[in-house]
């Protein structure tokens, strides 16, 4: 079996929400172009994963997605090609991607959310993924309070035998990192021209299927709130 290498992936960034509660902090821009320091977060995320090997990035760009292109097309210091897949109109996480399916060159391909930034070693989770055979893998991380983020189950083998996104439960438990995996197959039985959530529509009908959890170290931060927007100002020594 041949190793896939970070090079040869495409990492494809969700990009394309309007960022509602972050908009009394954050209201001339996308989410992801928040200024962190003297840079948009989207920077920060696009340098965490390029350090990792990768190398062509597709941004998946709806709200104010001009600005997005246009800060990108002129950033000629990254060794990366940028792409930038455009929404006419609002199409959510699961929409997002299959608009962009026909600027994916690999497969699989890394897919993140650009509001959130994790420090975890992507080359592992690509191994886990070709050695499980998976279709879908998922990064989760052990969690105090589960209630901001989806809950994950998995079982003896990794396999994500429970999806639930954003529930009203403060339990401990394994939470959705927002790193994932996914195989062309998976992305060609998307339903096409539709708006629908990864999170809340799509993962739900892989459950018991060749979908795997891995659980991964780093340092996590979202800035999808204000509160965790100004944290994130605060810790830049994360990044």
């Amino acid at each position: 079996m041949k190793l896939l290498e970070a090079g040869n992936i495409d990492v494809l960034i969700l990009c394309g929400g309007k960022g509602t509660r972050l908009q009394s902090v954050v209201s001339d821009r996308p989410k992801p172009m928040a200024v962190i320091g003297e840079k948009p977060f989207l920077d920060i995320v696009i340098g965490q994963v390029a350090k990792f090997g990768f190398k062509r990035i597709i941004l998946c760009a709806g709200y104010k997605a001009e600005s997005i292109q246009e800060y990108y097309s002129s950033q000629n210091s990254l060794d990366l090609e940028i792409v930038v897949s455009k929404e006419s109109t609002s199409l959510g996480t699961g929409g997002a991607v299959k608009n962009a399916e026909e600027f994916i060159q690999s497969d699989p391909v890394l897919i993140l959310n650009g509001d959130s930034f994790f420090d975890m070693d992507f080359n592992r989770f690509v191994e886990f993924y070709q050695n499980k055979k998976a279709l879908l893998a998922v990064s989760i991380l052990d969690a105090e309070n589960t209630e901001s983020y989806g809950s994950i189950k998995i079982d003896e083998s990794d396999m994500v035998v429970g999806f639930c996104e954003k529930i009203s439960d403060s339990n401990k438990g394994m939470i959705n990192a927002g790193v994932y995996l996914f195989s062309r197959k998976v992305i060609e039985t998307m339903p096409n021209k539709k708006k629908f959530s990864l999170e809340y529509d799509f993962f739900s009908t892989y459950v018991n299927r060749q979908f795997y959890g891995y659980l991964a170290e780093g340092s996590f931060i979202d800035i999808g709130t204000p509160q965790r927007y100004l944290q994130a100002k605060k810790n830049l020594n994360i990044f």
